[in-house]
């Protein structure tokens, strides 16, 4: 069984160099790809003191090319956090599944899968979001989602904007805590 993420045990590399954090996103579409972008920087503007952080971006799309899959699961293999930015719904495209197969039970240093879901909606009929929570299962990392409150679509106004900066937030923070270690985990679908 994995041991429990904590971010100071990557350290200082010889020489007093950053140690590197490896960040591989994979998205459905534009829109999507921009919000796991945004969840990449907000790690990169808590993390930057303390890592070199790097990333790599996969569309769904190129998946289907066979070497670029094999690419992108060696990716997964050396990343330390993988992020899934889709838009929810049944279930994952065939291919994409493909590729979470090739690394999910292989020799990985991911400690975290996030998932990113456009829309509300998710929390009732997700088959996208039961199948990364059990792909985390099986390869023994923690799972984090997050709805659609990053507003990858039409901006929010009002009690509306208010609530998703909140959402945004309480995440973000989360993540960040469960990264370092400082605060107790909620649950809000971790491990699930």
């Amino acid at each position: 069984m994995r041991r429990a993420l904590n971010i100071s045990e990557w350290g200082q590399q010889e020489g007093g160099l950053k140690a590197t954090f490896n960040v591989v996103m994979i998205y459905e579409d534009f829109e999507t790809g921009k919000h796991a972008k945004r969840t990449y920087d907000f790690l990169v503007q808590n993390l930057a003191g303390e890592f070199s952080l790097s990333n790599q971006m996969w569309k769904f799309d190129v998946l289907t090319i066979p070497k670029l899959a094999e690419i992108a699961a060696q990716d997964a293999l050396a990343a330390d956090i993988i992020i899934v930015s889709s838009r929810g719904g049944q279930e994952l495209p065939p291919h994409v599944c493909h590729w979470m197969e090739m690394w999910v039970g292989g020799e990985m240093r991911a400690q975290a899968l996030v998932a990113l879901f456009q829309g509300d909606e998710f929390y009732t009929q997700n088959g996208v979001r039961r199948y990364l929570a059990e792909a985390a299962k099986r390869a023994v990392i923690e799972f984090f989602e997050q709805p659609g409150s990053l507003s990858v679509g039409q901006p929010a106004t009002g009690m509306a904007a208010q609530s998703q900066a909140t959402r945004q937030d309480r995440a973000f923070t989360t993540l960040t805590g469960a990264l370092n270690r400082e605060m107790p985990v909620p649950r809000w679908g971790i491990n699930e």
